[in-house]
């Protein structure tokens, strides 16, 4: 259940409702977007009258029931405005969301050695990206596969941030390296196979890095806005969704099946930002140009791209990386398809935005 409340609530009358909201043994959290205050009403609420919550104060204006199993994903819990996430990097503050430029992700699938991630994290800053991608810890489907050079390669991607000033996404894959990879990571990822590790959602929701959540290799779209409310039920409200592909009957021709349309379907089930993983979600780099302009035309808020030296010779993922020149070419076709669709990209230099101000954003997007 949500209270939408008018704009002009002072502070005093949303503290005094939610005293009386409390004291029902109801939790409220409250939201501000741009246009609309609300306040998201959690706990058993069935045996709650709406006409009743609605004469608790003249300003409230609405009383609604969230119909969908996601109280907090939902996007009836903003009252139908996009959340963003602002994450914080050493060059400023980069915010995530609809009503923003496209977010760019890149970096090779696996950290293998300092001069390749370093080299890889300048050329694709150069490229105009915000964040470098980088696996210190690598799930793989054998276990004798390449599983990442694990706590060293948090160490390189440390090194790669204080040379270029690029934000950090990397994964996690257990509640142990929780504190350690967090040290490090300016986004935290859960990958495809850890999306309904609920015990390790439970933990990244109760910290306060932003959150990337990888769509699982067989969920649903309730599944994957599920398991984000594990981590916004645990506290953490900065999520941002990734469709990464996900496995069906055709796998002769790519590795996963890149499910484009969960973006539109996304936008009319939640507010939370949506980034798009083309590598992943084909396989090949051959096909990774055609999906990336096809998620912008979507309405993908970011992607997240690999991009390695010399895929050839990658310890990971090599056929469905690109070069860095080959990145670079589709970034100037990708700012064309952004452009057209409302979508224009900052340029490489990420815009300074002091901490109060940013701050103040955060609290007002997110409260």
């Amino acid at each position: 259940m949500i209270v939408v409340m008018n704009s002009s609530t002072p502070l005093g009358e949303i503290e005094r409702i939610s005293n009386e909201l409390r004291n029902r043994k109801i939790t409220p959290e409250t939201s501000r977007g741009h246009h609309k205050l609300v306040i998201g009403l959690i706990g058993d609420t069935a045996a709650l009258n709406p006409l009743e919550i609605q004469q608790l104060s003249p300003f409230i204006e609405q009383v609604l029931r969230i119909n969908q199993p996601f109280k907090r994903a939902s996007l009836q819990f903003r009252h139908g405005e996009p959340s963003e996430v602002f994450v914080e990097t050493p060059l400023g503050f980069v915010a995530f969301g609809q009503n923003h430029p496209i977010v760019h992700v890149a970096g090779p699938c696996s950290v293998e050695n300092e001069e390749m991630i370093v080299q890889t994290a300048q050329q694709v800053k150069a490229a105009g990206v915000k964040f470098l991608r980088g696996g210190a810890y690598k799930p793989r489907t054998s276990p004798y596969a390449f599983q990442g050079h694990g706590e060293s390669a948090l160490d390189l991607l440390l090194k790669a941030r204080e040379v270029t000033g690029l934000g950090i996404v990397t994964e996690v894959m257990d509640t142990a390296d929780l504190e350690k990879v967090a040290s490090v990571a300016d986004i935290i990822q859960i990958g495809a196979r850890n999306m309904q590790n609920f015990s390790l959602l439970k933990k990244v929701g109760a910290q306060g890095k932003p959150v990337l959540l990888k769509r699982g290799l067989a969920a649903t779209i309730e599944d994957w806005l599920m398991a984000a409310e594990y981590i916004l039920a645990a506290g953490n409200p900065n999520v941002i969704l990734c469709e990464r592909g996900i496995r069906t009957f055709d796998r002769q021709y790519t590795r996963n099946t890149l499910d484009l349309a969960a973006i539109p379907v996304l936008r009319s089930l939640t507010h939370l930002p949506i980034m798009v993983d083309p590598s992943h979600g084909t396989g090949f780099c051959e096909y990774v140009p055609a999906m990336s302009k096809a998620a912008i035309a979507a309405g993908a808020d970011s992607l997240m791209i690999e991009v390695h030296p010399n895929p050839a010779k990658a310890l990971s993922d090599g056929p469905q990386s690109l070069t860095p020149k080959q990145y670079q070419e589709l970034m100037l076709e990708l700012a064309v398809i952004g452009k057209t669709v409302g979508r224009p990209e900052r340029s490489a230099q990420l815009t300074q935005v002091s901490t109060e101000s940013a701050v103040s954003q955060l609290i007002a997007a997110n409260l």
